[in-house]
């Protein structure tokens, strides 16, 4: 657990630095504010962008908190998008591409992304940037192919480029299938690095066919996305791909950020419960923090 705190002392550290809109600069919050990133719908599934903070409650560990940062305006992001493209995606892949720019065509100048592909080997453009026609550029002529998935150690390589980020940040996955022996990480050491770091993960599966078996999404992205805040999304159909690439590129701009101060800094890990006192809304948030030990010791 040691260890789990120290990452989440650096995490804090980094996010630090929350970003309340285009045109407003940077909005601090000191290193010892727990930030939250909170996406609101309604029944229809509809984004709800317009509560105000006394629509929210945040209980840390069964205890009300008081909120001591709340912003409903734009904030930037920063974003690795992780495109698998073993073998079973090779009749989709064009498909696939055309609904990465759609997304990438929505990244507002103050965001900034990393494009890449994962197989068996995993390959990225090397640094964030907000040009978008680099970020097609990439996504058309340097996609690469491979065999198996390699899907926990897609994200784990992800958040590694996400590291000194300091802006909200996202891995968003895109898969077809389960993870086939990756060989540097699993899913409980990816699930607790994500909530420890602060990394929201946005997940797209895709049912399939290929070579005459049916191709199912690891059914664990869904809760690696609930935990971490994100968003999942399991598609039967690749005419789906492109308004779900636009869904989450709008929703991503219409999060709600609430931050609040922990009662204990014991290096321990608490569970994070957001509520919206609106009848027939739901909210998604990150559902634990680890607190910092006094002093940022580990």
């Amino acid at each position: 657990m040691a260890s789990r705190s120290v990452v989440f002392a650096l995490c804090l550290v980094a996010a630090s630095t929350i970003v309340a809109g285009q045109d407003q600069g940077v909005f601090r919050v000191d290193t010892q504010t727990v930030p939250l990133y909170a996406t609101v719908t309604d029944k229809a599934g509809r984004l709800i962008p317009y509560l105000e903070k006394e629509h929210f409650e945040v209980y840390d560990d069964g205890k009300l908190q008081q909120l001591t940062v709340f912003r409903s305006d734009i904030q930037p992001v920063s974003v690795v998008v992780m495109l698998d493209t073993s073998g079973s995606m090779t009749m989709n892949i064009e498909l696939l591409k055309r609904a990465a720019e759609q997304f990438a065509i929505r990244l507002l100048p103050t965001d900034k992304a990393i494009i890449g592909s994962f197989s068996d080997s995993i390959f990225s453009s090397d640094v964030f940037t907000s040009n978008r026609d680099d970020l097609i550029r990439y996504l058309h002529t340097e996609i690469r192919f491979g065999n198996p998935t390699h899907l926990w150690d897609a994200i784990d390589y992800s958040m590694n480029k996400l590291t000194s980020e300091v802006s909200r940040r996202v891995v968003l996955i895109f898969t077809d299938g389960d993870d086939q022996k990756s060989v540097k990480t699993n899913f409980d050491q990816v699930l607790a690095r994500a909530e420890a770091e602060g990394v929201m993960v946005y997940s797209i599966g895709l049912r399939s066919e290929f070579m005459g078996m049916l191709t199912r999404p690891d059914q664990r992205l869904r809760t690696l996305s609930a935990s971490t805040g994100g968003g999942y999304f399991e598609l039967q159909h690749t005419a789906d791909l492109n308004s779900t690439f636009t869904r989450i590129a709008d929703e991503l701009h219409r999060q709600y950020v609430l931050g609040f101060k922990p009662a204990l800094f014991d290096g321990k890990v608490h569970l994070v419960d957001v509520r919206v006192k609106v009848e027939g809304m739901t909210v998604r948030a990150r559902k634990s923090y680890i607190a910092p030990k006094p002093g940022g010791g580990d």
